[in-house]
Order: structure tokens, then C-alpha cells, then sequence
């Protein structure tokens, strides 16, 4: 000790801990609004990305990153497919029945309807509460 200070000894933090602590925090259901709105919303969109008339980058922040990578490659094939069969016209669609489980704290499932004039499909959703809002770690359009 020099002059009375005392020196803090600083520790490095390891990369596991810096992955903790900087990665996703869960949160309680009861600390979240009611996610049944975005769970209609999230299908919407997704359905919108494969469609072609909304950018899949809309959806970011909504969505973890695996799942965001996912929804890219799958719209880029959507987009291909169009393209040879050259489809202008988008179909229209209107959700039906909305559905949501909550499964455990912090943790929802939902299922929405969606229905054309050609075929009824639905969008199974998996949202966990991260960093205090709603995130979707699973979507599948069956």
C-alpha cells in the first residue's frame, strides 16, 4: 500500500461468464403482459415473410437468432419458388382461432389458425419470457 489506497485487484472474467452474463435472462410469466397478441401477430408475419410482402428483418427482434436464421433461409426458398412459378399474386388470409398454453414460468405455447381461399394451415408458437418481454424460440407453419 502506497499513500493509504488500497488497489482492487481486478478479475477476469472467463468466457463461460461472460456468456451468462451477457446471454438471454429469463423472466417470470407474472413480470410479462398477456402474450396472446403477439403470438397472433408473430403468426401473421410469418406467414407475411413467406408470402413475400414482409421483410424478414421485421420480425429480429421478435424472434432469438437461431430461430431468425431459420426464418430467413425459409423465406429465400419461398421466394425461389415463386420465382419459378411465376407468382405475382399474393393470396390473401385471414387468422382464425388463437390458442396459447402456458407450458411452465416463463414459458407459453399458441397454435393460430390461418385460413385462405385455398387451404387452412396452422402456426404453432413457443414464446419465453428473455430480458423482460416475449421472444419466440420455436415457429412451425404446418
Amino acid at each position: 500500500m502506497r499513500g493509504g489506497m488500497v488497489r482492487a485487484t481486478r478479475q477476469r472474467m472467463t468466457a463461460v461468464d461472460a456468456e451468462e452474463f451477457f446471454d438471454f435472462q429469463p423472466c417470470s410469466s407474472a413480470a410479462l403482459p398477456d402474450p396472446t397478441p403477439l403470438i397472433e401477430n408473430l403468426a401473421t408475419g410469418v406467414i407475411e415473410v413467406l408470402l413475400g410482402v414482409r421483410e424478414v428483418q421485421q420480425m429480429a427482434r421478435f424472434v432469438t437468432e437461431g430461430l431468425f436464421q431459420q426464418l430467413t433461409e425459409r423465406a429465400l426458398t419461398a421466394r425461389r419458388d415463386r420465382a419459378q412459378r411465376q407468382q405475382r399474386e399474393v393470396p390473401g388470409f385471414a387468422v382464425g382461432s388463437v390458442h396459447t398454453c402456458h407450458t411452465a414460468d416463463g414459458v407459453v405455447e399458441g397454435a393460430v389458425v390461418v385460413r385462405s381461399a385455398v387451404r387452412t394451415r396452422a402456426v404453432a408458437l413457443r414464446l419465453e419470457g428473455l430480458d423482460g418481454r416475449w421472444r419466440a424460440t420455436a415457429i412451425r407453419v404446418l
